[in-house]
Order: C-alpha cells, then structure tokens, then sequence
C-alpha cells in the first residue's frame, strides 16, 4: 500500500510520566490500592474563555454518571479532592519538562501560564486538567514538535458500577510530559522510529517512570478524503504501525461504504419511526428474547431504507460493529441485533418477515433491533439513526480507543477549541536565562551518544549497547566496569544470565540494582568466580536477599586457592593418566570437564585452563 499516494498523515501525542513528587502538592507519586470513599462527584460541562461549551464534554454529562474517588492517604490529599488549591508548582518536574524541550531543540516559552482543560469523564475531579505550555517548534528525526507541555495525570479507573464509575486518586497529579508532532508523517513505520526517538530522549534524563501505564501514545491519522482520527491510549511502540495501518483501511472501507450508501438512498429518505414490536415475539423460540421479555424489558425496531447488505461488510470494520459500539458508548446499552446477522440469535424467519412487515421494510432495506426498556431503547435507536446520518457528511472526525490487537472502536467526539480557560490559583512562572543556562550546562547524554561511546570506551558490540542503554543498565553497568570487573562480563550477566535466571525461576523483583552491585563488588574482591554468578543470582531471586558471604558458604562456591585447585587437578589427571598419554594435548577437554564438575564457581575458568595445561605437560613430560 502506497501510503503517501493515500495522503497519510500522523501526528503524535506522547505522554509521559515524571518520575517526581506530584505537580501541585507534595504527596509521592506512587500506586497505592485502596477501598476507602471519600467523596462522590456529579460533573457537569462549562462554557470556556470563549464563551462556548465544548461537544466533548456535552456528551460526557449527558451520559449522566455519578463519580466515586478512593484515596489513599499514602500518596493523595486534599489537592486532588479539589477540597484545597494547589500548592507551589513542583520546580523539580518544570526543570525536567525544560530539560526534555533543549534536547528536542524547541523555543522555551518566556513565561509558563497554567490553564485549565475541561475534563469531565470523572478522571478529574476538579472537572479540568490543568495544563501549560512550556516550548514549540522542536524537532527530531526531521519532524516537528508543535507544542511541548507540562500537565497534571488524571486519577486512575479501577471500575464501572452500573452508572458509577471509581476512581483512585493516587495516580491524580502526577507530573505529565506531552509532546506534540506535527502531523506530517506519512509512514506507519516511521512513526514508530519518531516515537522510539523520542522515548530514548525522555528515558536519557533518567527521571521518568518507567512501566505499563507510565508512557502512553495518542495518534493522530487521517488519508485524503477521509478524517483526522484521534486514536487514544497506544501502551506499545511495536502496536503504533499497525493501528495505523488498520485505522488507514478502515477510512478507506468507510470511504466505500459512503460511496454505495449515498448511491442507494438520500439523506432526507432515512426517517427516525421507531416501532414498539413486542407483541409480536409474545411466542417466540428466541432464548434471548424469551428473558429479556420475563424480565420486563421490550423489542424495538427501526427501519434503515436501502442498507440491506451494507452492516456487515468489512470484517473487523463492520458497521452493524461499529453502530453497537457507538450504542454502547451513548447509551450503556450493550448489543444491539442488525438484519444483516438474521436468522440467528433464535430469531425465525418467519418473525424477521413480520418485522419487515411492521417497519415497512423492503427487500433492500436493513432494520435493527433493541431490546431494553421503552426509554432506553428508544435512546439506543436514535444514536444508531445520528450515527448513520453521519456517514452522509464523510469519515466520522472522532476519538477512537486503541485495542490490544491493533484494531481501535468509537470514544468520543473530537474535542474542540472550546475547552480551555485560564487556571487563576496558579501564579504564572517566568523562565529566566539563568535557569536555562543552568539546564544547558546538565544536558544529558542523547542515547545515540551514550551508544558510540559504550562502543568505543567498553569495546562491547553496538547492539549490545543499545539494549543495555534501552533497559535502563547503563548505569549500573559502568559502575560495574569501574570496579575493574570486564565489560563483556557485566554484559553476559545483564543481558544473558538475568534473563536465564527469569526463565528458570520467574520473578526476578529481589535483584535489584544494589543487589547486583553488590554481587560485582563480591566478584571485583575475589569472593567468587565468575562461574559462581548464576548460582549466586538464583539464590536471590528465588530465596530473597542475604549477604554474598553467607550466600558463597551455603552454595560451597567460596573461591578457592590456586593450591587448592592444584591438588584437584592433579588428582584428576592422575587418574586420567593413561589417557592423557594416548591423547596427549587432546585429553585438555576431558581434564577440564572432571575438574570444573567440582570447582565450577569456585575458581576462575581461565585459572583453571591454565593448571590443567601445566599438569598434563609434566605427565607428558615425565613420559
């Protein structure tokens, strides 16, 4: 697919989190799970600096939804609850914020204003999210940066109750990068490269969180005759091509779709005429049906003119799909049944026939049905009826939610210019050259960078370097080198004997940094050989921590003297004599494995290589 002759274009939001104290209050920003309600919330939409509301937000009040915040005390107060004004700015997280802006070579803002973003999902429960602008026009990999901001992270959603939806607060106000692209990439694999250039910019500060959750991408993506699709929520960077590459064929199935609704009925032919057709399932086979019907509930039908065929084309792009989605999200009703999907679900033929009859449908008409109470499914019908009216006027501009196999489904309206205002309890921050000449003189090390210097000054290979900086080991691992101990050796335990040690034994959370300082230390002292590492780390990871010293006396791999060693081996080739005489230099293998069977982690490799020759030349010698 000739994604440029489609006039593909991406744009890239990315959020990410800082790994700081929280933006306007001092609480630690850290996950704590909680069961304790403090405060029930209804949130209602409100005009903006300009005087308008915002259709976002309209939508989300009409849904009509009570809020319920848990807060932990550990890392939530009054701040978040909205029950206090904020606090002063965290100058930690505006420094970061800056930092990451001279990396990206953007224009830093002279005076950082906060304004408040009209958020009423529950996910705030202030109603807004407060958000400022800190530098524009950077650049990376030959795309633009729009906008670099700093903002607040909204509280974290555990459930939905019937028309509650709980949230926990200890995630609310953790400080939050945003990044913005230009929308002119016009490549799936390309913005996957952007986002990962950027990603590697934010984790070379080393104060990010790392983690599911902690870094999210939005994508902006739109073809030619098509619409700008906000797609929200993309946890992974390998995922980024393929949503774009679905969402592209889903414009272009749409784009099709459009074309043969448009050929086959007008707009102003398409009537809203629900009808009440209980009645007649009064003796129906249907299970389905049968239940809701005992239950109280009610069947509703609504003629689509001239859409016979047209709801279940398209596979994972279907519009029978797509409508129940869109119900959902309106209405909260799930599942809706399409005439495209009959006989099934228990229904006869004999019943679609007297549905037809009753919505007047022809042969080329659809019909969907509800079943729900009379206000409920009168609702569900009229967001089916406004979502394919839609279709009249192009590709639907929406929010759509990422899905875990790279399809997206329908969110929300795209937010307009109408959700902003100026945040009043924040005083606004002058940024000084003083300050940015101070950040300019701590600029860290850019990952290319740090890559070509591990090559050069370590001598290990480029793509070792690179998944070593990628981990987050670059520290860890030149303290390890400064001890003495040799690169490829704190190579081969980072990237080789860790990951053996997580398949073996699972969980790996007890080796931690400082563990595994220590275990280098132990090996740069002498404690142990080299061999002894892997025993040494599955005993950890699997036991929990103890001191190398107790760890090497159970295990027996305290190292052993070059006496010590002598005499084993000078038993072992002893008795390995005659073989020794028959194969001479050749028996070096056998030697070497009897005597490793038993100082293996005990002695250094090499040392013993080293012994064995020796030996087997004075038997040699001696013959």
């Amino acid at each position: 697919m000739n994604y440029r002759e489609l006039g593909l274009k991406v744009g890239l939001e990315i959020h990410q989190q800082l790994d700081t104290k929280k933006l306007f209050c001092n609480c630690p920003s850290i996950l704590v799970e909680s069961d304790k309600k403090v405060a029930i919330r209804e949130l209602h939409a409100v005009k903006s600096e300009v005087g308008e509301v915002d259709i976002a937000a309209l939508e989300e009040e009409a849904k009509g939804r009570r809020y319920v915040y848990l807060a932990p005390k550990e890392s939530s107060c009054l701040v978040e609850l909205d029950e206090e004004p904020p606090h002063e700015l965290n100058r930690e997280a505006l420094e970061i914020a800056l930092t990451i802006a001279l990396m990206l070579n953007a224009k830093i803002i002279d005076e950082v204003r906060f304004m408040r973003k009209i958020v009423i999902d529950g996910s705030n429960p202030t109603g807004f999210q407060r958000t400022a602008l800190i530098a524009v026009d950077g650049e990376i990999h030959g795309i633009k940066i729009k906008t670099i901001c700093l903002e607040e992270e909204a509280a974290r959603k555990i459930r939905e109750e019937n028309n509650k939806v709980i949230y926990n607060l200890d995630r609310m106000g953790i400080p939050l990068i945003e990044r913005a692209t230009e929308p002119t990439i016009d490549d799936p694999e390309k913005a996957r490269e952007v986002a990962e250039a950027i990603g590697l910019i934010l984790r070379s500060t080393k104060r990010v969180k790392r983690g599911i959750g902690t870094i999210r991408q939005d994508l902006n993506v739109s073809i030619r005759g098509g619409a700008r699709v906000e797609i929200k929520g993309v946890q992974e960077l390998d995922l980024i091509p393929t949503i774009i590459k679905k969402e592209v064929e889903r414009q272009l199935h749409m784009l099709r779709l459009i074309e043969e609704l448009k050929n086959r009925v007008k707009k102003e032919e398409l009537k809203f005429e629900p009808k009440d057709l209980t009645y007649l399932f009064k003796n129906t086979r249907s299970k389905l049906i049968k239940r809701a019907l005992d239950s109280g509930m009610r069947v509703y039908g609504l003629k689509l003119k001239g859409m016979r065929g047209l709801l279940s084309l398209g596979g994972d792009y279907r519009l029978g799909k797509d409508l129940a989605v869109y119900v959902k999200v309106k209405t909260g009703l799930r599942g809706i049944i399409h005439s495209d999907e009959l006989p099934g679900y228990g229904i006869t033929e004999e019943e679609i026939k007297d549905i037809m009859r009753v919505l007047n449908s022809g042969e080329n008409d659809a019909f969907v049905l509800v079943i729900a109470n009379e206000e409920s499914a009168l609702k569900a019908l009229n967001a089916v009826y406004e979502r394919v009216l839609m279709l009249f006027d192009g590709v639907p501009a929406e929010v759509r939610r990422a899905l875990p196999d790279g399809n997206t489904e329908y969110m929300r309206p795209l937010p307009g210019a109408a959700r902003m205002y100026p945040e009043t309890d924040v005083p606004p921050i002058r940024i000084t050259d003083d300050l940015l000449n101070k950040l300019r003189e701590n600029i860290p090390e850019k990952f290319e960078e740090k890559v070509k210097r591990f090559v050069s000054q370590y001598g290990i290979h480029e793509d070792q370097a690179k998944t070593i900086i990628r981990r987050n080991l670059d520290d860890i691992f030149e303290k390890a080198v400064a001890l003495g101990i040799k690169p490829s050796i704190v190579v081969k335990t980072l990237l080789g004997t860790i990951e053996e040690v997580r398949k073996d034994i699972g969980d790996i959370k007890n080796l931690t940094e400082d563990v595994l300082m220590e275990v280098f230390e132990g090996l740069s002292r002498n404690k142990f050989s080299k061999e002894a590492i892997p025993e040494i780390l599955k005993y950890i990871a699997g036991r929990g921590y103890r001191p190398i010293d107790e760890i090497c006396e159970e295990l027996g791999l305290k190292l052993m003297s070059e006496d010590e060693v002598r005499a084993i081996i000078r038993e072992i080739v002893n008795d390995l004599k005659e073989i020794i005489l028959k194969r001479k230099m050749g028996a070096m293998g056998i030697v070497m494995g009897k005597v490793m069977d038993i100082v293996r982690g005990k002695a250094d490799g090499k040392l013993v290589s080293k012994l064995v020759k020796e030996e087997i030349k004075k038997v040699l010698g001696e013959s």
